[in-house]
């Protein structure tokens, strides 16, 4: 009995708990209706002149710096790691010798390639010699040709695994990791040194579609950087992607020229400052004056003669962030109607609110 009553009092409170709810939400909502509605069934609104400024497109763009070139170097041959001439930190130029690995075995194949070779070129001089007298077919002394020439092609092979013993940079750059000792065995693809080049850099940034519309490929840029606030440094616009990301942002690379100091990392923060040439003064309104969205190209326009709302149809220009451009539709001087649009009938009385 006793475990009903707690039932009972227990869905009791909650009922009276939701009616309060509901209650407060009702009172909530007639206040805002009070708010919109203001005498005489006039619609409370927001609105703005319509005015001609000048139009400034510069913009800047957060990104990170990441290496022009970066070399993971591997091994092209099996073999014991003999020396080692490079460190961590070290700077090194296209050719440099890194590292060589034992080479007496592969001493061993270029001199037994080098002398299938010569036996190869002996036979053929024989053959040669004999065919001119009838002594072997065009057939065989084509075989012998053929072995010769594969035989040249084994000993360049194999003198080029020689000459691949000394491990040689492929480009100009610092070791930034060292992956090897001496006397460590190699095999073909074991990873050696990881190279990275930072004397130019890319500074990668996302830019919105307004602002991707102005931009080209080879257009200057001023960088700066948080780190070395005193330094400059300049660019060029190398990358303009097709296609924006999940996000609706354009992925943009600016190529960056180091100072002599290299002072510039990878992985560092960067701001690209993109200016443009000064542009014409244009009728702009605010972005929130469209009915909808921008796509809409309609906004209400305040009658200021009679307080009502005339709905206009216009033809916008670009997006300049908070503000659109008006190519046409409206004129300097005129007023439209900023909030409270969805309350809003074509000739509905209006009231503005300051």
């Amino acid at each position: 009995m006793k475990r009903v009553i707690t039932i009972i009092l227990v869905v009791v409170v909650v009922l009276a708990a939701i009616g309060y709810v509901l209650n407060n939400n009702k009172k909530k909502a007639q206040e805002t209706t009070d708010f919109i509605a203001k005498g005489s069934g006039a619609v409370a609104v927001k609105a703005a002149n319509v005015e001609r400024k000048e139009i400034n497109l510069d913009f800047t763009a957060n990104g990170t710096f990441a290496a022009n070139q970066e070399l993971n170097f591997s091994a092209e041959n099996s073999g014991r790691v003999t020396k080692i001439f490079v460190e961590e930190g070290s700077r090194v130029s296209k050719g440099t010798v890194l590292a060589r690995i034992d080479a007496e075995i592969l001493n061993t194949d270029r001199e037994t390639a080098e002398a299938t070779y010569q036996n190869a070129l002996k036979d053929l001089a024989r053959h040669e010699s004999a065919f001119k007298t009838g002594g072997v077919t065009q057939q065989k002394l084509d075989e012998v040709r053929l072995t010769a020439e594969n035989a040249k092609l084994r000993l360049q092979q194999q003198q080029r695994k020689l000459n691949d013993a000394n491990i040689r940079s492929s480009i100009n750059g610092v070791v930034n990791k060292k992956l090897i000792e001496v006397g460590a065995v190699v095999a073909p693809g074991t990873q050696l040194f990881e190279l990275v080049d930072v004397s130019k850099l890319k500074l990668k940034v996302n830019v919105n579609e307004s602002q991707v519309a102005n931009l080209k490929i080879g257009d200057a840029v001023e960088i700066q950087s948080s780190v070395f606030p005193t330094e400059k440094f300049s660019g060029k616009v190398t990358f303009i992607a097709a296609k924006a990301d999940e996000t609706l942002n354009f992925p943009i690379e600016v190529e960056v020229t180091n100072n002599v100091k290299n002072s510039l990392r990878a992985g560092m923060y960067g701001t690209a400052l993109f200016k443009f040439p000064k542009q014409a003064p244009a009728i702009l309104v605010p972005r929130t004056s469209f009915v909808g969205s921008v796509s809409s190209n309609e906004v209400y326009v305040l009658n200021t003669s009679k307080n009502v709302a005339e709905l206009r149809k216009v033809v916008s220009g670009r997006i300049l962030g908070e503000s659109v451009e008006i190519l046409s539709g409206l004129k300097e001087g005129e007023t439209v109607i900023t909030s409270g649009q969805i309350n809003l009938t074509e000739g509905a009385p209006v009231t503005i609110i300051k």
